[in-house]
């Protein structure tokens, strides 16, 4: 066991790099396995655990610039490197580059030990030179040389595969691409979403503040935002008493979007892990009927487990494919159809996307779409609304799917009217919505309301 967040940090991306283990995952163990797993809001433990998070997270998003940077200034290609050496060679050089309250001085030598520390003592002088090498050329700019190519030079500036940095660059402008991958980097916020059936959110910011936590109130009605990190938040007591929900606001906004009523029969497609399901039970007011449909029970029980917590009753839940299920045809009131989808808007909170998707999934990926799509809005009564989301800001996963959609139907169109409030945010148009991360300052999401029948 160990409480120093290096070494800390040096297992989990061990686990990363040799095991393919999921980042929250890998990091999660490690703090487990030593002793950073516990502690209280304000001690040195905390910090630590917070100081591991950072290297872990950061390093992982920041893998392909580091890389370049191991590539310039040492003998061999950070690929070609001994897979300790090469993440040892990371932490230092994401200190040094990245983490402004961490003195140079201190980063080298506690890189160079820990190097000694994990059986590389006879080259920790290599750890040495590389560090104090780009530390001197650090004091004439930086050292980091980018290449030519417009795509590679963003791709390696800001730690992109080239596929992601080409898909924005033809869907938005160069500089928008530049301000979306640079937000990608910041480490991600936490929103809450307050649990409207058992308190106001002012109360429930006050509550929050009783325990020093501090918030900020979000134009979304129901979300408040963390000031900074405080740890495990499933830990508070206002947790566990169900005030509240850790859910991104632009994750908030699609069920705001959906505007459920008291006593509708509304089902959500793709339901689980079921934030956006309890959602719609709260705006319910708990009173109508919410069926929850996911492929996996494992997953369906997590819900449930929400919905206790949270005190909601009229959540029911269905293992089924809803590609494939047909037994509420022109039964449902409204339908929320938030797809499995590549993620491309959650690459700050989710960083081994970036590195674990691939173009050739995507395809794949929009055929399974516009398959729900199409079977799920078969359950919605004729004037009944329907709401698809995805979290990717991919034209292909979103207003391509909902165009060919509506070709192919009729009977819907896009729902233009009470979506008043979507003009607070960048990219509105006709009944739909694309959160743009760096103008709107949250999870990149796409949004269509559409109605069956006439508007």
């Amino acid at each position: 066991m160990s409480n120093n967040p290096r070494q800390v940090a040096f297992q989990a991306l061990e686990d990363i790099y040799q095991n393919h283990a999921y980042t929250d995952i890998a990091l999660d163990r490690a703090l487990k396995n030593n002793s950073l797993s516990r502690s209280g809001l304000h001690s040195k433990s905390f910090q630590n655990r917070a100081l591991v998070s950072e290297l872990v997270y950061g390093i992982v998003r920041r893998k392909r610039t580091l890389d370049s940077i191991i590539n310039q200034f040492a003998s061999k290609k950070a690929s070609q490197q001994p897979l300790k050496l090469r993440i040892i060679l990371q932490l230092g050089l994401y200190q040094i580059r990245y983490l402004d309250k961490i003195p140079a001085s201190a980063a080298v030598n506690t890189s160079v030990e820990l190097a000694k520390q994990n059986g590389l003592g006879k080259i920790s002088g290599v750890v040495n030179g590389i560090l104090r090498s780009y530390l001197r050329q650090s004091a004439d700019g930086d050292p980091l040389i980018l290449p030519s190519d417009k795509i590679a030079y963003l791709g390696v500036k800001y730690s992109f595969p080239d596929w992601i940095v080409k898909l924005f660059i033809d869907q938005f402008s160069y500089q928008k691409t530049e301000a979306l991958l640079d937000w990608f980097n910041n480490t991600h916020h936490i929103d809450l979403r307050t649990n409207i059936i058992k308190i106001n959110r002012e109360n429930l910011q006050n509550k929050l503040l009783e325990n020093n936590i501090k918030t900020f109130l979000l134009k979304e009605a129901q979300g408040l935002r963390l000031n900074k990190a405080v740890g495990n938040i499933g830990n508070l007591e206002e947790f566990k008493q169900g005030l509240f929900t850790i859910q991104d606001a632009s994750a908030q906004l699609v069920t705001h979007l959906l505007n459920p009523q008291a006593g509708e029969t509304i089902i959500d497609a793709c339901a689980a892990p079921g934030g956006k399901t309890t959602h719609i039970a709260e705006l319910m007011g708990d009173k109508g009927k919410v069926m929850a449909i996911d492929t996996y029970a494992k997953r369906l029980e997590k819900i449930k487990e929400n919905a206790t917590r949270l005190g909601l009753t009229c959540i029911e839940v269905k293992e089924g494919d809803s590609s494939e299920l047909t037994e509420w045809e022109n039964q449902a009131d409204r339908v929320l159809v938030d797809v499995p989808c590549s993620g491309l808007g959650t690459l700050h909170t989710n960083p081994d996307i970036r590195w674990r998707k691939k173009p050739e999934e995507i395809e794949k990926l929009t055929r399974l779409q516009q398959k729900i799509l199409t079977n799920a809005s078969k359950w919605v009564k004729n004037g009944g609304i329907l709401v698809y989301a995805t979290c990717t800001l991919n034209q292909k996963e979103n207003e391509n799917i909902v165009t060919e959609f509506l070709a192919n139907h009729p009977q819907w169109q896009l729902d233009t009217k009470n979506n008043n409030f979507l003009d607070n945010y960048s990219l509105p148009s006709k009944g739909m919505i694309k959160i743009f991360p760096p103008d709107d300052n949250m999870d990149g999401f796409f949004i269509a309301k559409l109605i069956k029948g006439e508007v």
